[in-house]
């Protein structure tokens, strides 16, 4: 950037006036990309209550429980596994070179990280790369579609249905439950894959527990505040962090970006 004037005090009040202008408008006018609001705010209700009322309780009930090098171990273990589903998405991508080290990560961790429980890979700087079938979709040329807010996953899109069968198929885990493993029957086997997800969805929560205070101060609407978050998300995620400039210079979804909130991850 070049060298900013400094901005007399009413030129200044101008521009914070103008400032509060766009967000108004960004919360009030209608969103071309959320046809849906009506239904995706009630499940965004839904969503909310069922994390206040049983997923946060949980969340903070099993923190409490749990050593950090435990938790940290079912953090690295489900991370493991993932990298299974982003060696193949790197793969259908044709992003070759991190595919291989994305494959290396996996075997190295699996093998010399007691099944993942140890992020080895990550000692030895093989970093963690976040490739989804929802990308896949997207480099391939598959437009997201409007803006969907899912019971229990929360934000996504059309595509992003997609995308999470896409990735459902692409763990092993998802297998268990249809006698695909030697001496684990169906019964077994589903109460095994009922049990891996809602550790990992627990897990995930209680990692993001710190985070939520921040989203609360920072939006004004909560709603709007997830929406956009979501959008620059896929947008930094499907351009691997080199999201192109706006033309206009200013840009109320940018500014949210700017702000180091995180992923939106689901309940």
């Amino acid at each position: 950037m070049g060298k900013m004037k400094k901005k007399k005090p009413t030129a200044r009040f101008a521009g914070l006036a103008l400032l509060g202008l766009l967000s108004g408008c960004a919360t009030t006018a209608t969103d071309s990309r959320d046809p849906l609001e009506g239904w995706n705010r009630g499940v965004q209700t839904f969503n909310d209550n069922l994390d206040k009322y049983a997923m946060k309780p949980v969340a903070e009930g099993y923190q409490w429980l749990t050593p950090s090098f435990v938790d940290q171990g079912i953090t690295n273990f489900f991370s493991n596994i993932d990298d299974i589903g982003v060696t193949i998405n790197d793969l259908l991508q044709f992003k070759l070179a991190q595919g291989g080290m994305d494959g290396a990560r996996f075997l190295v961790n699996t093998v010399a990280g007691v099944g993942g429980l140890v992020d080895v890979a990550g000692m030895i700087e093989l970093p963690k790369h976040k490739e989804d079938f929802d990308q896949t979709l997207g480099v391939w040329g598959v437009p997201a579609g409007p803006y969907l807010v899912l019971p229990f996953f929360g934000p996504s899109s059309p595509r992003g249905v997609g995308g999470l069968i896409g990735d459902a198929a692409m763990n092993p885990i998802t297998y268990i439950g249809f006698g695909v493993f030697p001496g684990i029957d169906n019964g077994l086997g589903a109460a095994i894959n009922g049990g891996a997800f809602a550790l990992s969805a627990i897990d995930q929560r209680a990692d993001n527990l710190g985070t939520e205070k921040i989203a609360a101060e920072a939006a004004v609407d909560r709603y709007e505040f997830f929406k956009n978050s979501y959008f620059q998300q896929r947008k930094y995620l499907m351009y691997d962090g080199n999201v192109p400039e706006e033309e206009d210079g200013f840009d109320i979804d940018k500014e949210l970006e700017e702000q180091d909130f995180g992923p939106v991850t689901p309940y």
